[in-house]
């Protein structure tokens, strides 16, 4: 019994998959927060889509994919940020046409190749062909990444709330707004191999959202939503072997069945308060 349960961890292509899903767990988990927070949810929407062009050209050209993806990914933010600061469009209306105009253009651009890589992978991910590369890559961003949003934690918050107070303080609101929007573009490329460009969506909110509806402060908003990913990722991984599906998939659905759980908590929860008083 306890030999068939540990079966999926006896192959090498689960372990790494295993791997990968811890790996970005905990970027992806806290990098939620500061998007649900900061309502820049559609933002990382947006990125995750325009990376496509970027990566079709850096293959075009013959430097790495992933470069090509953050260099997409930030054009895409700095030119939604310039769009909506000098047009009577909001925001989330510009990145809408920003983030779907790239992506249009990075499909026209992949058809237009002969690659070895296909198109599912870019788009859903291959976390069950993922290799060394892609595990140092990922790790390497998720320190640099995890590092930055725990050490400028409760800078980011007031940026998130007051950027006008952030501003007021002294603290340095530009360098707070683009680098978190490259610590988003280094994310997405360091979930690519595992997720895809579609689903990498998946995992910048739900941890977020779940962690908003359960927790009242930041600190435990933060450990909640990378508890969540964990969690997540490696009964994704786990149940994607027993069920014959794609792990990456596998995960997004876990996510979002504990976010109706959580919200059904939630509401259930203020009725209770609101009864009482």
């Amino acid at each position: 019994m306890i030999d068939t349960l540990l079966l999926p961890f006896q192959f090498e292509f689960m372990q790494r998959a295993f791997l990968i899903a811890i790996i970005i767990s905990p970027p992806t988990a806290m990098l939620s927060c500061i998007l649900v927070l900061k309502g820049w949810s559609l933002m990382g929407d947006a990125v995750s889509h325009a990376v496509l062009p970027g990566i079709v050209l850096a293959y075009i050209v013959g430097i790495p994919l992933l470069v090509g993806a953050f260099v997409a990914g930030m054009i895409c933010s700095l030119a939604t940020g310039y769009l909506s600061d000098n047009s009577r469009v909001k925001q989330d209306t510009v990145m809408g046409v920003v983030f779907s105009g790239m992506f249009g253009l990075g499909l026209v651009m992949y058809t237009k190749i002969s690659s070895d890589v296909h198109l599912d992978h870019i788009l859903f991910g291959n976390m069950l062909g993922v290799g060394a590369d892609d595990l140092w890559t990922a790790g390497i961003i998720a320190v640099i990444v995890g590092g930055l949003l725990i050490a400028r934690r409760k800078d980011l918050l007031l940026h998130a709330f007051d950027p006008g107070q952030a501003r007021a303080v002294g603290l340095p609101v530009a360098w707070l707004h683009y680098g978190l929007l490259a610590m988003l573009s280094l994310t997405i490329v360091a979930t690519l191999a595992a997720v895809g460009i579609i689903l990498t969506i998946g995992l910048l909110i739900a941890p977020g959202a779940i962690a908003f509806l359960l927790v009242r402060s930041f600190e435990r908003m933060m450990w909640t939503a990378t508890i969540v990913t964990l969690i997540a990722g490696v009964l994704g991984v786990y149940l994607s072997f027993w069920i014959d599906s794609a792990p990456a998939p596998t995960i997004i659905l876990i996510l979002t069945i504990i976010f109706i759980a959580a919200f059904v908590t939630s509401v259930r929860r203020t009725k209770r308060a609101n009864a009482i008083a």
